[in-house]
């Protein structure tokens, strides 16, 4: 199936009709569906429905018919809950340079947010790493002579052709692929429970939507057991149990960098 094609056939069509289709990450809106032939009639509007990507699709590709959770949804959701735990949480980072004699400021990262620390390492078999303590870090540095906008200052006696590494803070990326792993985030791992539950707790609530405007018998039937309002209840429930991992997992980012003392005059 093309990016651009407006019909599309199924082995089953048994229980196909018109409405909501996911194929991969795509939504795709079926005006009409031919039983004999097993064939999809798609609208001009049908492709990239609700914002999704239209693109191709290969054959033997699962069809889900109106689904509860559809993947553009849930993707969403992880990337607002990645993008909700920022300030409190952020990713980790850091750069290298070689130290020169009549230098004293150096380029940072232009993700860099804040320093969490700064080191060198010393000559010797120790290979021993000494903190940097007088150090300024400056946002606003001139684009023209520093790329990224971002320098540090040092201001020690550092032995020329050391290394120096700066550990820096950052905001947490977003996941773009199903094959994306949840370090390139640059969050710790123990905080992927945090980001599950954050993307949960908004799925969940998307449920309430479809249930609404119904008004049919089978809706109010359903609606004995499973009014609209459960699953706000539920992402509610799952809110807090958010906030609260979410807590424990800032204190732990504390204690694991807890605030330096540095100067930087």
């Amino acid at each position: 199936m093309t990016a651009t094609a407006t019909t599309f056939t199924v082995a089953d069509g048994t229980v196909l009709t018109r409405g909501l289709v996911e194929i991969d990450d795509e939504l795709i809106w079926v005006d009409s569906f031919n039983r004999t032939t097993n064939t999809a009639t798609i609208p001009a509007y049908g492709r990239g429905f609700r914002d999704t990507v239209a693109t191709t699709h290969s054959a033997g590709t699962r069809v889900t018919i109106t689904p509860s959770f559809p993947r553009s949804v849930i993707r969403r959701n992880i990337n607002l809950a990645i993008d909700g735990v920022y300030p409190d949480l952020f990713g980790t980072y850091y750069t290298t340079f070689t130290w020169q004699a009549a230098r004293t400021t150096y380029q940072l990262p232009q993700e860099a947010i804040s320093i969490l620390g700064a080191s060198w390492q010393t000559i010797g078999p120790s290979k021993e790493w000494l903190p940097i303590r007088h150090y300024r870090i400056d946002k606003m540095a001139n684009p023209v002579t520093w790329n990224s906008g971002k320098t540090i200052s040092i201001r020690e006696g550092i032995i020329p052709g050391r290394t120096v590494m700066v550990t820096y803070a950052k905001k947490p990326t977003n996941l773009q692929y199903d094959t994306d792993d949840f370090t390139m985030t640059g969050l710790p791992d123990s905080a992927r429970e945090v980001i599950i539950l954050g993307a949960a707790y908004r799925t969940a609530m998307y449920l309430d939507l479809g249930r609404v405007p119904a008004a049919t018998a089978e809706a109010d039937a359903q609606q004995g057991n499973d009014p609209v309002g459960s699953a706000t209840n539920i992402g509610r429930s799952l809110q807090q149990l958010y906030q609260q991992r979410l807590l424990v997992e800032v204190r732990r980012l504390q204690e694991q960098f807890p605030p330096r003392t540095h100067y930087t005059s």
